[in-house]
Order: structure tokens, then sequence, then C-alpha cells
């Protein structure tokens, strides 16, 4: 974290006929700023989804965090009980991969058009539900560099329903960061490697980090599988990423 003072606020973004919630975090200044999309957890655009949009912008970056449940739940946001898990995954339920990317690149639109944003230097990173909205974001020409998030269904699943998001690998052109907790029962061991075989195959780059004893949500410190030692070196490679890529 550094000291660059910071403003952030809700914003509305336009994706034909839907206006899109977002939060939007910022250094104070007018100079020209690379840009993290920061994709929600099944949890809605909360207080952790806020918090992490904040840390970019103390880093230098410009942060908007898009609300993904927009069209199911319109200002949603919910803590982390057995009851919030279901209704967050009820929403995600009926969310599709095309209309994801559609307000994921009206994320994008609007921070070229309305901040201090470099057009070429955009990067995503995505938790639990976002982690595999961020593999589809990946694919998006304007993303150059992705960090997912023990996003769970990459290799069987896509939203909406169709062929496995995997599939769509080929397409991802920037370099690309998964991290995965070792204890996540969402996420077999076989379906990671079946993941990087795929990076591997389409000469993505890539890395993939696994962590020993973390289990599912291990970045996030309001949860009770928060793994600090896991968190803290995942934080540091995705800045390090960033730096690299952006």
């Amino acid at each position: 974290m550094t000291d660059q003072e910071i403003q952030a606020k809700w914003v509305k973004i336009t994706n034909g006929t839907l206006n899109i919630d977002a939060y939007l975090a910022m250094p104070v200044g007018e100079s020209s700023r690379p840009a993290i999309v920061v994709l929600q957890e099944i949890f809605g655009v909360n207080d952790h989804i806020r918090d992490v949009t904040r840390r970019f912008a103390e880093e230098g970056y410009v942060a908007i965090a898009p609300a993904l449940y927009q069209r199911q739940a319109p200002g949603f946001e919910t803590g982390y009980s057995a009851e919030d898990v279901k209704i967050g995954k009820d929403y995600k339920a009926k969310t599709q991969a095309d209309e994801l990317l559609r307000d994921i690149q009206s994320a994008i639109n609007y921070l070229v058009a309305q901040t201090s944003t470099q057009a070429d230097a955009i990067g995503c990173i995505g938790f639990c539900f976002g982690g595999h909205v961020a593999y589809l974001a990946a694919t998006l020409p304007e993303i150059k560099a992705t960090a997912s998030f023990y996003g769970a269904g990459i290799a069987t699943m896509t939203p909406g329903g169709g062929k496995p998001t995997i599939t769509r690998t080929q397409d991802i052109q920037g370099t690309i960061y998964l991290f995965f907790g070792m204890e996540d029962a969402s996420i077999p061991t076989q379906e990671v490697e079946q993941i990087e075989a795929e990076l591997n195959q389409h000469q993505v780059l890539h890395r993939i980090f696994r962590y020993e004893g973390a289990d599912h949500g291990f970045f996030c410190d309001q949860r009770a599988s928060y793994n600090p030692t896991a968190a803290n070196d995942a934080w540091e490679q995705v800045k390090k990423l960033f730096k690299q890529e952006l």
C-alpha cells in the first residue's frame, strides 16, 4: 500500500438500455493510469470487493467493480452465512456468459471514456464466481492481464449453459495468473490440471499458484476461510503481474 490519496464513489455505466451500478476508485489527480476491473464473488459488490477496489487505487490504478447481478438483483450485496451463499448461488445461476462479457466491456468503455485510464493498459481480477468470470473476461481484446482466484467450474460449465469456459482459452491474448487453494472442495485438483494443460496447449502466458492448506475464499479477510499467508503471497503476485503487464 502507498500513501496515494484516492477517491471512491458509485457510478452508473450503460450497456444498451441497462444501467449498471459500479464502484469506482482512483487516485486523486489527472495523470493517465492503468486500470483494473474487479469482479465480485456471489455476494455482490460488498464491503470486501469495495475494499479490494480501493486497494488497487492506493497502488496507483483506476479500479472499477461492476455489479454482475444487475439484471437479477440491483443493489444486491450480502455477507457469508449459509443463507447468503444460497441466495448468491441462485442469482449466479441466472447469469449468462455473453451478458457478463457485454457488461464488462461496458465497464471498460466507461473507464476509457470517463476516467484517466490508459486504453492499452487494462487488467481484471475476480474472486469465486468472479474468478470464473475473469477467465471469460480474459478473452476480451482490451484485457492485457488477468488474475483469477478460485473460479469454480471453468473446466466443466459456463454461466447460462453451453460449452465450458475452458473452451475459450485459445481466445486469451494477454497473461493470466490463477490462484487455487488445495483444500477447496469446489475445484478438484484434476480440474486445475486440465486448465493448466489447456493454457499450455494454446501457449497462453500464465502462472498457476497452488496454496497448500488454503480453502475456497482464502483471500477474503471477512470469511472464515481467510488464510493470511496465502492471501499475502497472492496479493504480491497480483501486484507483480499488473506492474509487469500494464
